[in-house]
Formats: C-alpha cells, sequence, structure tokens
C-alpha cells in the first residue's frame, strides 16, 4: 500500500516522499524506513492528516504522514511579535473588535 510522508527540516522547506508498505505497518516502521531523520522515531512528534497520533497506530492506504518539528517560538509571542512590526491590531475573523455590537 502506498502512503506519504511529509517532513520540514528546516521553515520554508518542506519535503515529502510517496513509500511503498505492507498491510499493518505502522508509523514507526515507515519512519525507520526513511533514514532522513537524525533523531530515534520515539522522539519524534507525528500525526496523520494533522493529528497527533502515537507510533503503534496502523496506516492505511494514501495516509498522509506528517512529523512535526518542535516550536521555536511561543505563538503568543510570534502574534506580539508581528503586532509590534505591523503597528495595527491583528483582528481574528470569528471574533469582533471590542465596543462594536454585532446585531443578529
Amino acid at each position: 500500500m502506498r502512503v506519504e510522508l511529509v517532513w520540514s527540516p528546516a521553515a520554508g522547506d518542506v519535503q515529502h516522499r510517496w513509500l511503498e508498505v505492507e498491510e499493518g505497518a505502522t508509523i514507526e516502521l515507515l519512519l525507520r524506513l526513511c533514514a532522513d531523520f537524525s533523531q530515534p522515531p520515539g522522539e519524534l512528534r507525528v500525526g496523520i492528516w494533522g493529528r497527533v497520533r502515537p507510533l503503534d497506530t496502523p496506516l492505511r492506504e494514501r495516509d498522509r504522514v506528517e512529523v512535526y518539528r518542535p516550536l521555536t517560538v511561543d505563538p503568543k509571542e510570534a502574534r506580539r511579535q508581528r503586532y509590534a512590526k505591523r503597528g495595527e491590531r491583528i483582528v481574528s475573523r470569528h471574533r469582533p473588535k471590542g465596543g462594536i455590537s454585532v446585531k443578529g
């Protein structure tokens, strides 16, 4: 069966590879087949289609296995830095600005 392995060794650099594995293969087996990772599989954070999964998760046909890098900046701090750089409030489209009433 074919599965896709996706990882990003550095910011802006996304690598992907289609691999053939046997029925019943797990994420851990897939990572061992691909020697592009310097860390052992137990130290990697991985998921399938954007959802974090344990290494013993069995794979299915056309699964997209993603290897996640650790965060380098706290998301709240990154938001503060963007605000300081832009000089204006960053507003979520899901929540109105304070002081504006929403008529229903």
